[in-house]
């Protein structure tokens, strides 16, 4: 008798035994998403998630858009507390994340190096405890005196443009950058890779904070706004928003760098991989994309039939009633819009009372992603200027 129970209780052992090997592993499929993600999953993320380097016509090192804390006071309003950001290009990103603070960010850019400059982003904000550490490292310039924890931004990006680049400072920091991110991290960075992080540090040591989005064109090749004019612009209300703002916006963003969830990937908004591989992630682990910047990018997309497989990626995510595009269109300077990729070159007509703002080269738009969701599985949506119109 005994040694049936014996039996017993070592089969009833072993049932439970594989009920908890197995358990967690079901679980972990459908668990919220977490707090951090250790080295070995971000970098997993990246590599699983993205897709093959692809090609756009400027290094895009920062933004060519002014007006894109305009609508941080609405979607505060609308989005908070954000679930998951997604969006596209540089630093602009870091303006949006450190003022939603969402619980995850996917940085989604068809070109591999700005995955690269964003990681350069991370081993810099990680090792910098306030903006002024952040900047001085950024540039390889001196903390200029006087950089007290409530500077404003326009003292404070005025102050390092007075500040000389160091050449032994540059060194260091870019050694220190490589050694944040491949022995800290562990990440598995290609010689190519450091040589695109390379290129990206030595263009912020060479411009400062003058920087600007054509970054080796020339000077004088388009009135592009330079890294300092982003950091110091206002929302509607006359507020500053960038994540250079104040002490508290740049530590939220340095918060969710440190704990691995500011996730930058390679893909196409039209490509097979990235967004789809986005979405089964947010699924899986019951989140829903609040804010989705697309900048200007839905513009490319209409050059061919991707904005119909970009609109059929979205449709895979989780969305919710207050899930909101983000996007910017240009007015050319205040010239007639033309459509990318019309081949009559027919210059379409404007949206209904849209008005082209007088001096930025854009104006931030917003849209609710199952209002463009519906209007494109209705057949509504067929050229960009569609899109547009859905926007306000």
């Amino acid at each position: 008798m005994r040694a049936t129970r014996a039996k017993l209780a070592v089969l009833v052992f072993a049932v439970f035994a594989l009920f908890v090997c197995v358990t967690p592993t079901s679980r972990s499929a459908t668990q919220a998403l977490p707090q951090r993600l250790d080295d070995r999953t971000y970098w997993t993320l990246i590599s699983e998630f993205s897709e093959p380097n692809g090609f756009f016509r400027s290094d895009n090192l920062v933004s060519n858009e002014t007006a894109f804390q305009h609508v941080i006071p609405t979607l505060k309003a609308q989005v908070t507390p954000a679930s998951a950001y997604v969006g596209v290009g540089p630093d602009q990103n870091f303006t949006y994340i450190a003022a939603l603070r969402p619980a995850i960010a996917f940085i989604v850019d068809i070109r591999r190096q700005n995955m690269l400059l964003h990681l350069m982003y991370k081993a810099l904000l990680e090792q910098s405890p306030t903006r002024a550490e952040f900047l001085s490292r950024l540039f390889s310039r001196p903390i200029p005196p006087g950089m007290t924890p409530r500077i404003n931004a326009d003292t404070l990006l005025a102050a390092f443009k007075d500040e000389e680049p160091d050449p032994v400072a540059f060194e260091r920091n870019r050694q220190d950058i490589r050694y944040v991110l491949m022995r800290e991290h562990g990440f598995a960075l290609t010689y190519s890779d450091l040589g695109g992080i390379d290129y990206v540090y030595k263009a912020f040591y060479s411009s400062g904070p003058e920087l600007r989005y054509s970054f080796g064109r020339g000077a004088g090749w388009q009135p592009f706004p330079t890294y300092r004019d982003l950091m110091v612009e206002h929302d509607t209300e006359g507020s500053q928003r960038s994540y250079l703002a104040s002490e508290d916006l740049y530590r939220a963003l340095r918060d969710l760098e440190q704990r691995n969830l500011v996730v930058p990937l390679v893909g196409d908004f039209g490509g097979p991989k990235a967004l789809r591989s986005v979405a089964r992630y947010l699924d899986m682990h019951h989140a829903t994309v609040s804010v989705f910047y697309t900048s200007n990018v839905e513009q490319y997309l209409f050059h061919s039939d991707a904005w119909q497989h970009f609109y059929e990626n979205v449709a895979a995510m989780p969305i919710d009633s207050r899930s909101t595009f983000v996007r910017a269109y240009f007015n050319n300077a205040g010239k007639p819009f033309r459509m990318p990729g019309d081949p009559t070159g027919a210059i379409p007509i404007p949206p209904a009372g849209y008005v082209p703002p007088i001096g930025p080269r854009s104006v931030t738009l917003l849209n609710p992603i199952s209002v463009l969701l519906a209007a494109y599985s209705e057949g509504h949506i067929n050229t960009y200027v569609d899109v547009v119109e859905l926007s306000k």
